[in-house]
C-alpha cells in the first residue's frame, strides 16, 4: 500500500535523524578578527569583550583541542565528541594584539591560517581597502569609471558623495549578503567586490590602487587592520598555544586558477611559513572555502604538499568519518556570551 510505504519512508528518515543526533561530534570554529571596527560588511570581526565571553562559554560546555589533535581523532576514527578547535583565517595583527591574550587567559588553543603574500606588506587585504574607500571615506568624487578585466564600468554615487558619521553609524550592521543596499556606496561595494573576487591578485591590486587614487586615500594599511609581520608570527606562536597554518600566498579562488598556479600558491606559502617559524606547517585552509572555491585536484595538491589536514568554510560538525582534507567549520559572528552558548550547544548537539 502507498500509505505503508510512506510511513516506512518517514520512519526511516526519523531513524536516520536520531542516529545523526546521537553520533559523537566536534566542531571547528572559524574566526577572522578580534577587534572593534567601524565597518564590517562580511561580519569578520568579534569584539574583544564578546570574544572573551565566547571563550568562557566554550570552556564551560566543550573540550577545547588543537586542530591537530581533532584531526588525529578523525584519522584514527575516534570520537571527536564535544571537541572544539578554534581557527582564524587571513592573519590579521589583532590575532596577536587582542586574540592571543584572551586565548591564553582561558587556555584555549588556536590555529591561525596566514596568507603569506600580505606578511610584511605596508597595505591591507584588498577587501579591507575596498571597504575603507567606499564605506568609510567621508567624501568621494561624484562618479567612478573603472576598467576591470577589459570591460568599462561607470557608477554614480548620487547623494552619498558625502558620507556623514551618523549615516555610517546607521549602516554599520549592513552585510554584503543582504538583499537591500542602503546607499549607492553599498551597491558599489557589492558590485566591485563581485568583479574582483575571481581575479588574479595582480589585477585586484591594480584596481584597488586605481580606487585609492580616485578617492585620494593612502595605500598604507590602517594600523588596526593590517596583516601580521614576520616577527609577529614568531611572537604569536610563543607559548606553544597557537599554531600557524597556511592560507596560500594571495588568497585566491583556487578553482579559478590553473593547476600550476594552485601548486605555487599552496607549496610556496608553506615553505615561507616554515622558513620564518623554523618548524613544520601541517594545516591548510582553502581561501573562501566553499565547494565552488576549490576542486578535488586542489585537495590532492594540498595532500601531496605535505599537509595533514585542510579546512573548508562549509558549515557543519566534525565526525569520525569526516574527510581530514575537507573539514567543515562554523563561522562565528559577534555574538555575546549568552547567544554564543546557545548556538554552541546547538552546533554540538544538533
Amino acid at each position: 500500500m502507498k500509505w505503508a510505504g510512506a510511513i516506512r519512508g518517514k520512519l526511516g528518515r526519523v531513524s536516520r535523524s536520531i542516529r545523526n543526533r546521537l553520533r559523537p561530534r566536534g566542531i571547528i570554529l572559524l574566526y577572522h578578527r578580534v577587534a572593534e571596527v567601524q565597518s564590517d560588511p562580511w561580519s569578520l570581526s568579534v569584539t574583544p569583550k564578546h570574544f572573551a565571553e565566547q571563550l568562557e562559554a566554550l570552556r564551560s560546555v566543550a573540550r577545547p583541542l588543537r586542530l591537530s589533535e581533532l584531526t588525529e581523532k578523525v584519522r584514527d576514527r575516534r570520537s571527536p565528541s564535544r571537541s572544539v578547535a578554534v581557527t582564524f583565517d587571513d592573519g590579521y595583527v589583532d590575532n596577536l594584539q587582542n586574540a592571543k591574550p584572551l586565548l591564553e587567559r582561558y587556555e584555549v588553543p588556536a590555529t591561525v591560517f596566514v596568507s603569506t603574500g600580505y606578511v610584511d606588506q605596508d597595505r591591507g587585504f584588498w577587501w579591507d581597502e575596498l571597504d575603507r574607500v567606499l564605506l568609510e571615506s567621508k567624501s568621494l568624487p561624484r562618479s567612478l569609471h573603472l576598467n576591470i578585466n577589459g570591460s568599462d564600468y561607470h557608477w554614480e554615487l548620487g547623494t552619498t558623495v558625502g558620507y556623514a558619521e551618523e549615516m555610517a553609524s546607521e549602516n554599520r550592521c549592513w552585510r554584503a549578503w543582504s538583499k537591500e543596499d542602503p546607499t549607492p556606496r553599498h551597491s558599489l561595494y557589492r558590485a566591485i567586490y563581485q568583479l574582483l573576487h575571481h581575479l588574479p591578485a595582480e589585477k585586484q591590486r591594480k584596481i584597488v590602487d586605481d580606487l585609492l587614487t580616485w578617492a585620494g586615500a593612502r595605500r598604507v594599511a590602517c594600523s588596526e587592520s593590517r596583516p601580521l609581520k614576520s616577527q609577529e608570527l614568531l611572537t604569536l606562536t610563543r607559548g606553544s598555544l597557537i599554531d600557524i597554518g597556511s592560507h596560500t600566498i594571495t588568497h585566491p579562488v583556487l578553482s579559478a586558477r590553473p593547476v600550476d598556479c594552485q601548486q605555487d600558491e599552496i607549496q610556496q606559502s608553506k615553505t615561507f611559513l616554515e622558513t620564518v617559524l623554523g618548524s613544520s606547517v601541517t594545516s591548510f585552509a582553502y581561501p573562501h572555502g566553499r565547494p565552488s572555491d576549490y576542486t578535488m585536484e586542489t585537495v590532492n595538491i594540498v595532500r601531496k604538499a605535505g599537509f595533514s589536514c585542510a579546512c573548508s568554510t562549509v558549515a557543519g560538525a566534525v565526525q569520525r568519518d569526516s574527510d581530514p582534507f575537507q573539514l567543515p567549520r562554523i563561522h562565528v559572528e559577534d555574538y555575546d556570551g549568552e547567544n554564543f552558548l546557545r548556538l554552541l550547544s546547538r552546533w554540538l548537539n544538533a
